[in-house]
């Protein structure tokens, strides 16, 4: 039966929430020729626009009611609870008078359309203490304002999160807020040019189409007069930043791009100026204008593809969860900022929740996003002894972590300082640019200079209109841009495909690679090493012949080290430890002198052979061997189809290991390599790197161990992966994010494609500016398409490389075998 509206009795559900609806409540919605009551205008409106914008069958075939914002809050206090710590709120509540109210902004996520803004304002206007909320569609914040003494943060949190929209303190910080202070004033700046160019030219087109005499003389001061005024807000606003960084420039005894720029701009403006107070000569004032803007939009254009594509440090720190639950001794569970984590602590990590910092989990199995930091999408498994790394985020089941490394030295935080590495020097191919760029204008301005003589024995009238359009149509933005926009794109490509660029020149090495030599262990292998066999050679038994190997590898960062982890036991500690790269390891315990390793390491005075095929150590003690262990490690799953993508892009590969024949043959003719060198230490690694470049090749190395480290310092570009020892990764040009090894396939491709999209910058600005200027300086380009040719060029340059957004890696078609368990 169907009610008319402001009828419906109480104890109704609400049609859309399923909220109580009040006693005489005047909101509902009439599908079906039935009417449903509402429980609030917020619903009628939600209601109303799904029903008129054609999804009414999302009420008819709907099997329950969502889920209602009371019971989502109440589940949700203890989430939000921890923004109620002063501490916390210090970063990011501010004080909104003398009255005790404070403000935020809160970042929020599901946010679409007006109907989201005017929905989220309703509700938090309605709380009780919410003096004021208003929505920033276009960057998906809120900035409320509110009474502390009558209502709390974590409420305003959990309300939002009732109707839908999850949200986040967001608080700039000092470089943010920078840039958004100089997004803000660059958009003031193009609108301002925007109108001023738009009005000043519809008073210049009468002057350009009228016949002689059909406008009077005072209509004619009157125009000019009006585009002065016009032009001058846009000279003096607008185009500041030109004159502000070519007086940088001068004092820096440079010539940038915008000394070229600004004499074109001030000298059109002084000098149409000077024609209308004096009342004689030619006015510019609509090409000042029109310059002035398309190199504004150029630029911004320019400023948000880079942006949109390249490295934002901001977005990696902001990876960390504002706040951490730890473990108190007792067991009892305590809220507290993020910051405040030390190594040793022990998180808990619920499911929905992000990971505070590095860690290792002590309890529970969950499935975590790395997206974040690796660009793999799909979810991976983590379990009891496994690391997890900051800023991923727990999937399915609680876990309970011991940190290792919290806040500056948590691994995100190192990405960003290799990362800002990276961008702090330019490869060679953008600093020749730049020297480019700066002798064209040196060239420029003395070209121009002797047009403008030429000119004014041809034709004084002409000489001012024709030296501007040479200083405009031949600006080197474009050149200047060839570079750092691809160079941009290709870093944010490689970014966000899990591989980190760490020092500038690994782009242009890698587009040019040779050969690729791969480190076995850790590296084609998972490096999960493990024990799988235990021969014992006289009367040590098999269990203690463990125990004394792990004690051996105690304090090893070595794959090998991670196999006797198992049979650690503390009562057994290994004194004087040495570590012979390459050979093994060797100390004392209880008196007797152990080694572990090679044989020919361990018992010297022995010639033994391993008692079958694979990866097999000898345990000594006191020269005498004692027993045998065989490891066994696994092929990553995409070892063999990156080897041969690798060749059939014509790059030579090869296996270098310091493991023994028979283990490293064996790998070799899994992944179908043909080049292979077994019983390698780092010296002969360095020496096999150097003939390779002598005999004219560009080598790129990939390792992961402390013992890669000469090597990868000697190779063209090297690549360390993702489980690499802190020392390689920061020896290395690029870090692997993520474990699988098709993305070096994917770096080279993508460092190709980046070096072609500069090269074809820089040609196409080159060819631009030499076409551009004799036609300029013959007086066939006026300053009005001078200033179209010169920011369509720029914005060439920027579209060709925000191609690269869209690399997409062509496999080959060769076939490539099963990666299986293998000997290592």
């Amino acid at each position: 039966m169907s009610l008319a509206a402001g009828q419906q009795p109480p104890g109704q559900c609400c049609y859309h929430c399923g909220n109580q609806v009040p006693a005489q409540a005047p909101w509902s919605i009439t599908l079906d020729e039935a009417t449903h009551p509402l429980c609030c205008p917020g619903c009628e409106a939600v209601a109303h626009a799904i029903v008129e914008g054609g999804l009414a069958s999302y009420y008819r075939f709907r099997t329950e009611l969502p889920e209602r914002p009371d019971e989502r809050q109440a589940v949700k206090a203890e989430t939000w609870a921890v923004f109620d710590d002063p501490g916390l709120q210090q970063q990011f509540v501010h004080a909104e008078g003398d009255d005790g109210e404070v403000h935020a902004t809160l970042a929020v996520d599901g946010i679409t359309c007006a109907a989201c803004a005017w929905l989220i304002e309703h509700r938090l206007n309605a709380l009780e203490g919410v003096t004021a909320s208003a929505v920033n569609l276009t960057h998906h914040r809120v900035r409320v304002a509110w009474d502390p003494a009558r209502l709390k943060l974590s409420r305003l949190l959990a309300e939002m999160a009732g109707i839908g929209y999850s949200a986040q303190p967001y608080e700039p910080d000092a470089a943010q807020q920078r840039l958004q202070f100089e997004e803000r004033m660059n958009i003031r700046r193009l609108i301002v040019a925007a109108v001023g160019m738009a009005q000043v030219m519809m008073f210049s087109i009468p002057i350009y189409t009228a016949g002689p005499g059909e406008i009077s003389e005072d209509f004619l001061a009157l125009f000019h007069w009006l585009s002065f005024a016009l032009a001058t807000p846009v000279v003096f606003f607008s185009a500041m930043p030109f004159f502000r960084n070519a007086a940088r420039d001068l004092r820096a005894r440079v010539l940038g791009m915008d000394v070229p720029v600004s004499i074109a701009i001030g000298g059109a403006y002084l000098a149409s100026g000077y024609a209308v107070l004096s009342g004689s000569g030619e006015v510019y004032f609509d090409s000042v204008t029109m310059f002035t803007f398309f190199l504004l939009f150029g630029r911004y254009v320019e400023a948000r593809a880079r942006r949109r594509s390249g490295h934002t440090g901001n977005a990696l720190t902001g990876a960390l969860p504002i706040s951490a639950v730890r473990l108190e001794a007792n067991g009892e569970e305590r809220i507290l900022p993020a910051s405040e984590l030390v190594a040793g602590d022990r998180v808990v990590i619920k499911p929905g929740h992000g990971v505070p910092a590095d860690g290792v989990i002590e309890e529970g199995e969950s499935s975590l996003d790395e997206s974040m930091l690796t660009g793999e999408y799909l979810p991976v498994t983590r379990r009891v002894g496994d690391s997890v790394t900051g800023g991923s985020q727990n999937i399915e089941s609680p876990l309970v972590v011991r940190v290792t490394h919290a806040g500056k030295q948590a691994r995100v935080a190192g990405i960003v300082d290799l990362t800002d590495r990276a961008f702090a020097s330019r490869p060679r191919l953008a600093q020749m640019a730049a020297r480019m760029a700066h002798l064209f204008v040196l060239r420029l301005l003395v070209v121009t200079a002797c047009v403008s003589v030429a000119w004014w024995f041809i034709d004084p009238s002409r000489v001012l209109w024709v030296t501007l359009s040479v200083l405009v149509v031949t600006c080197p933005c474009a050149l200047a841009l060839a570079t750092p926009t691809a160079l941009t794109a290709g870093h944010g490509q490689l970014r966000r495909r899990g591989v980190l660029i760490t020092r500038a020149d690994a782009i242009e090495s890698l587009s040019q690679v040779d050969r690729v030599i791969f480190d076995k262990t850790g590296t084609l292998t998972c490096g999960e090493m493990q024990l799988v066999d235990t021969r014992p050679l006289g009367n040590l038994p098999a269990e203690r012949a463990r125990v004394i190997g792990a004690a051996l590898e105690a304090h090893s960062e070595h794959p090998i080290a991670r196999a006797f982890r198992p049979w650690r036991e503390a009562t057994v500690e290994a004194r004087e430890r040495m570590s012979l790269t390459g050979q093994g390891v060797e100390g004392t315990i209880d008196g007797r002198r152990w080694r572990l390793g090679r044989a020919d390491f361990a018992a010297p005075d022995h010639s033994l052979a391993a008692p079958g095929e694979g990866q097999w150590l000898l345990l000594s003690e006191n020269g005498e061997p004692r027993a045998w262990f065989a490891l066994r490690d696994r092929l990553r799953d995409d070892a063999a189809q990156t080897i041969a993508e690798l060749v059939a892009r014509g790059i030579h590969v090869e296996l270098l290991s310091g493991d023994t024949s028979d283990a490293v043959r064996g790998m070799a003719e899994q992944l179908g390599l043909d080049t292979w060198h077994a019983g390698v230490g780092p010296e002969g690694k360095l020496e096999r790197i150097r003939a390779c470049q002598a005999a004219g090749e560009k080598v790129a190395m990939i390792g992961d161990g402390i013992n890669d480290v000469p090597v990868l310092a000697g190779a063209d570009v090297s690549i360390a992966m993702n489980g690499a020892t802190d020392l390689a990764r920061t020896s290395a040009d690029a870090v692997l994010l993520s474990p699988r090894l098709m993305r070096i396939v994917e770096a080279i491709e993508i460092a190709r494609a980046t070096r072609r999209v500069m090269r074809q910058n820089m040609i196409w600005s080159v060819c631009y500016n030499f076409s551009a200027l004799p036609l300029a300086a013959i007086g066939i380009v006026p300053p009005w398409v001078a200033a179209l040719g010169m920011s369509g060029s720029s914005l060439v340059v920027v579209g060709n490389a925000l191609r690269l957004n869209r690399f997409r890696l062509r496999p080959s078609q060769t076939p490539t075998p099963d990666a299986r368990w293998v000997n290592a």
